[in-house]
């Protein structure tokens, strides 16, 4: 793609599914707005950032859309939902919850990149306990974790919030903390200080 007009950042990934997959046709339409000299940036969100023709911004997501591809927003937002691999089958393992989950909350700005990872079963794959919200499957209920801390020589494993939730109870209390999040948080304050700083009875009340 040769463009020199000004570009947009934004992230994509192929959505929630079983395993971080692209498939060929993702692949060739990803290929479109790449340059041969150009790298694609992997994070460790799951995502890949592109840069894509400002201008033309509505139309190339309109199209990444039609081949499955989700898009983000790239910045201060609550990233699109971590997730195992679902390897015990749709159902089971809770993928509708995820999707809806994830539909709700990604995106959202908040003071500074927010993390929510889900698993599928007690094992964890999904690494709930070092993410800002973490969610674990536990036959048919969630349970809930807070506060996880993933980097730096002080990292520190979330804690139980609440246990044997409803999907429709979960998606009530993680919107209500992002939306707590979002309003009290101080600029650039990560969750993790925010929850020290405002305690976690604040959650819940």
């Amino acid at each position: 793609m040769v463009n020199d007009g000004k570009k947009v950042k934004i992230a994509i990934n192929g959505g929630i599914g079983f395993g971080a997959k692209l498939n060929a046709k993702q692949l060739v339409t990803i290929s479109k707005y790449i340059d041969e000299n150009e790298e694609l940036e992997l994070t460790t969100f799951q995502q890949l950032y592109i840069e894509i023709p400002e201008e033309k911004q509505s139309e190339v997501m309109e199209e990444f859309k039609n081949v499955g591809l989700k898009c983000y927003p790239v910045g201060n937002f609550v990233k699109s939902l971590m997730t195992c691999n679902f390897c015990k089958g749709e159902l089971e393992e809770g993928m509708p919850v995820a999707k809806e989950l994830n539909r709700l909350i990604a995106g959202k700005p908040v003071p500074l990149t927010f993390k929510v990872a889900y698993t599928g079963c007690p094992i964890g794959c999904g690494e709930p306990m070092l993410s800002d919200i973490g969610i674990m499957k536990i036959r048919e209920h969630y349970n809930l974790y807070v506060g996880g801390k993933a980097k730096g020589q002080d990292a520190e494993v979330g804690f139980l919030l609440m246990e044997n939730l409803t999907p429709e109870e979960l998606y009530d209390v993680v919107e209500k903390i992002i939306a707590l999040y979002s309003e009290l948080g101080k600029k650039r304050e990560t969750f993790h200080k925010f929850l020290k700083r405002i305690g976690k009875n604040q959650l819940i009340s």
